[in-house]
């Protein structure tokens, strides 16, 4: 599919805003004060950042919104397959408001996201749980205003999950979680089919944005004060493939990293088999982007990653981490990993225990392989027990936890920029933030610098954060 068919016409966004505007005026009708929305995204950053368009264009329309899904008018969940405890989760959730929408005829359940792009699940939802009002896909997210007004004017409930390459629609409205940090999707959609993955059947092909509308958002970013900007996509190191004139991640990272202003850079996540030195010599040479990489391994032996379709070795990927440390010294690292993948040995998880050690994460998401139904892991053999499975998760989780310490430990003594982000967890009079190594650094220090880069230096390592004094600039 070309990028041409990948673009939403600014015709139809503009339909969308008009629909938008009726769902306005027939609210004014039925609500004597401003309804109020509960959005609850599931999942990755990505389903998060979509969330924000979501209640961008609720607020559009008309909403108020939140905290609590009782004390809502309209409730949506934005869903997440990537584990099937995230599914049981919202299965639990959704049972839960049975009660609550049948308080009232005028509450509206919402379901999206990528378990509604699963059959399946749509099945189930549609016939064992009769109270939801919408389930819509990933791919027609900005046709919410069209889709509520329809179930708003017919009173019948609406399913509209269509099956798509994937889309790109600019310019939707967007209410952000926060004034301090933000997401900037710079890609949707995955090409590489790990064995274990549902993303590709579920989020579409892989889709870059333009660079210009990329640029555009960051320095619209900065000039609200936006201290730190996080790039995602599935995998965005293979930014640019798809376009009419391709640039490659690194290039866009050069020229975000021009934009005028005191932010910093982080993105993910980072397939390593895309992962190059160009990447790493710009990022070594910036003046904004952080010295820290999440680079999904998932396992530490190159028999389980070729049948997952990883198309890397443990040594291309030690290789990876040696280039990367040797221009960045001070770079940190963090992972994902899957243990108990259908045809694990002992000798194969013994290769992940020794992976860790090698390379010394700070720290590092693992989970027991999660069966997702359509991939091609699904019908593999998986005759392991689940109580060896958890056990290895268990050593796994041990040996990180003690690396992780020493890791800690290195940095006393050291001086960092942080951003600071809040209230601390130490204590009363405590701040929080991050370094560009994506450690929470707890230090004393007045309210007033929230939203500020500090130096501190670090005086103590805990097992989960550090903790600082400020230094006088």
């Amino acid at each position: 599919m070309s990028e041409t068919n990948w673009q939403v016409p600014q015709q139809q966004l503009l339909q969308q805003k008009d629909y938008a505007e009726q769902v306005r005026a027939l609210l004014e009708e039925l609500y004597p004060v401003p309804p109020l929305a509960y959005v609850h995204s599931y999942g990755c950053q990505g389903n998060v950042s979509d969330g924000e368009k979501l209640k961008g264009m609720l607020a559009d329309m008309g909403y108020g919104f939140c905290d609590q899904a009782e004390q809502a008018d309209l409730v949506l969940f934005n869903t997440c397959a990537i584990r099937e405890n995230a599914e049981d989760r919202i299965f639990g959730n959704v049972g839960a408001l049975k009660r609550w929408k049948a308080q009232s005829p005028k509450h509206k359940l919402l379901l999206c996201g990528c378990m509604m792009q699963q059959p399946h699940i749509v099945e189930k939802l549609k016939q064992s749980y009769p109270y939801v009002d919408l389930i819509f896909g990933t791919h027609v997210i900005h046709q919410l205003p069209e889709l509520l007004l329809s179930v708003l004017q017919q009173h019948k409930r609406v399913f509209y999950t269509p099956e798509s390459d994937g889309v790109i629609a600019e310019g939707l409205p967007i209410r952000r979680d926060g004034t301090l940090k933000a997401w900037v999707p710079i890609m949707y959609g995955c090409n590489n089919f790990c064995t274990y993955c549902i993303v590709p059947y579920v989020k579409g092909r892989e889709r870059s944005r333009q660079p210009e509308a990329i640029l555009a958002e960051v320095r619209q970013l900065v000039e609200q004060g936006y201290k730190e900007i996080t790039l995602l996509g599935q995998n965005v190191n293979s930014y640019g493939k798809t376009l009419e004139h391709p640039i490659s991640f690194a290039q866009l990272l050069t020229q975000i990293d021009a934009i005028p202003g005191d932010f910093r850079i982080r993105f993910m996540t980072s397939h390593p088999k895309d992962a190059t030195k160009e990447l790493f010599d710009v990022m070594a040479k910036s003046q904004k982007i952080c010295h820290h990489l999440h680079l999904p391994v998932q396992c530490g032996s190159d028999r389980i990653l070729q049948a997952m379709n990883r198309r890397y070795t443990v040594k291309q990927y030690l290789g990876l981490i040696d280039y990367a440390r040797s221009v960045m010294p001070d770079i940190s690292f963090t992972t994902d990993i899957i243990v108990g993948f259908p045809g694990e040995t002992l000798e194969d998880f013994q290769g992940t225990m020794e992976l860790l050690k090698k390379v010394r994460y700070d720290s590092l998401f693992s989970f027991i392989y999660s069966k997702r139904v359509g991939t091609k892991a699904a019908s593999m053999l998986d005759d392991t027990p689940h109580s060896v499975k958890s056990d290895r998760l268990q050593q796994l989780l041990a040996l990180q936890r003690t690396i992780g310490e020493e890791v800690l430990s290195e940095y006393v003594g050291k001086t960092l920029r942080i951003l600071v982000d809040g209230a601390g967890k130490s204590g009363e009079g405590y701040l929080t933030g991050r370094t560009d190594q994506f450690l929470i650094v707890d230090f004393p220090g007045d309210s007033a610098l929230i939203g500020q880069f500090v130096t501190v230096k670090i005086t103590k390592a805990l097992n989960w954060a550090l903790l600082g004094e400020l230094v006088s600039e």
